[in-house]
């Protein structure tokens, strides 16, 4: 797992943003696109429309995902993935009787589709954690002489 869980969970990553990324240009393919153009069009007080934010955001999404899956450029794409992440989240505040049946216990479909990017986050922090040569190790660490005591 140590050998081989981050690069995994880096492609897996990648996967998904491409995908979800690539459904978001072709209009009604994508579950989230209304709800995602609605939520840019209410944070930019009506300024950007979905018409030009939705394609924005799957070329953004698709560009997370090819980084991630050539490996190549990591520390801008997780700079990219962090940057768009926050604005994934604002639904559940900002239409919260569209993403909780009954708010905040009970997520929508589309709610769940929402949090799941808790888990998307962990994952890209994982990933991070390795852009400047951190490791992870199958081998435990030898406590140090100051440990023991």
């Amino acid at each position: 797992m140590a050998e081989h869980g981050v690069t995994l969970a880096r492609i897996a990553l990648g996967i998904v943003f491409l995908w979800f990324g690539a459904l978001k240009l072709f209009p009604g393919m994508s579950p989230a696109e209304t709800l995602a153009g609605r939520t840019i069009t209410r944070l930019t007080m009506g300024i950007v429309q979905p018409a030009m934010s939705l394609p924005v955001l799957a070329v953004w999404e698709c560009a997370i995902g090819l980084g991630l899956l050539t490996g190549r450029a990591l520390r801008v794409t997780l700079l990219l993935l962090f940057l768009q992440m926050p604005g994934t989240m604002l639904p559940l505040v900002m239409f919260p009787h569209e993403t909780f049946s009954h708010v905040p216990l009970a997520p929508t479909l589309e709610g769940q589709y929402i949090i799941k990017n808790l888990v998307l986050i962990a994952a890209a922090i994982v990933v991070g954690a390795t852009v400047r040569g951190g490791r992870l190790s199958a081998e435990p660490s030898r406590p140090t002489t100051a440990q023991v005591r």
